[in-house]
């Protein structure tokens, strides 16, 4: 994922309220959401070049979900995927907070990364750039290719917009797709400095990033109850290497 927006614990019925865009390259083979065949209780999308995803939820209730750090300057050629960090995660059985000082102990390894997890009891997060293992309070949050709640206008925008969402009690995935994805750019006294020219700051700073060969190629919406209710939502937009489909899973965690 490259933006991540998510409301914990803040909406009388559901307690994970989340809207998240998937950026990559368009020629990168991808598998849209569904039950591994291998692992009839994960839900995910799936990297059919390193084999991990992005984000998924299993019917056991664990939820994991990844971005990606930019520090084009700090890239290990060789580095394992991070894809592999959510997988893990979602196949374990260990506590979020005990996975993740698992992680940290490892971290230095990957290319730079941020992780959530959750048990459907507690969320935690992790950055092996900021390397503290932290649960996250209830409230409104934002995550893209930096820190927790950066500065970065499309963060907090969507943030904003998020939590006038959950405030107002009508959540449905439509308006939480609708609402991450919007195309606008900003302007360029507003753009984060990152590594990258000008010219691909600003557009990488839309929420759906579309460029000739990079951009947004999906989207998913989670939400989950204190019962166990779970809607998972996935939109795929159509490129030259992928159909447009959507699909929404429900089901109770077991």
């Amino acid at each position: 994922m490259c933006l991540i927006l998510f409301s914990w614990k803040q909406h009388p019925e559901y307690q994970l309220v989340l809207t998240a865009n998937r950026d990559e390259f368009y020629d990168r083979p991808t598998a849209p959401a569904a039950f591994w065949k291998e692992h009839h209780n994960l839900l995910a999308g799936r990297d059919l070049k390193a084999g991990g995803t992005w984000i998924g939820m299993t019917k056991a209730g664990r939820f994991a979900a990844l971005t990606n750090y930019r520090d084009p300057a700090n890239i290990k050629e060789n580095a394992p995927s991070r894809g592999q960090l959510t997988t893990d995660f979602l196949l374990s059985d260990q506590s979020p907070q005990d996975y993740l000082l698992a992680v940290a102990e490892k971290g230095g390894e990957y290319n730079g990364f941020n992780l959530l997890v959750s048990d459907n009891k507690e969320l935690w997060y992790y950055s092996n750039y900021e390397r503290e293992v932290r649960a996250i309070a209830p409230g409104t949050y934002g995550l893209s290719n930096h820190l927790i709640n950066s500065d970065w206008p499309k963060v907090q925008n969507g943030k904003e917009m998020l939590a006038q969402q959950v405030e107002s009690r009508d959540i449905l995935p439509e308006s939480l797709f609708q609402l991450i994805n919007q195309k606008e750019t900003y302007p360029d006294e507003e753009l984060p400095q990152t590594g990258v020219s000008l010219e691909w700051e600003k557009a990488l700073s839309a929420m759906h990033i579309v460029t000739e060969k990079y951009g947004t190629v999906s989207s998913t919406v989670i939400l989950t109850s204190e019962e166990g209710r779970v809607l998972f939502g996935e939109r795929v937009f159509p490129t030259l290497y992928r159909q447009a489909s959507d699909k929404l899973f429900e089901f109770t965690v077991s």
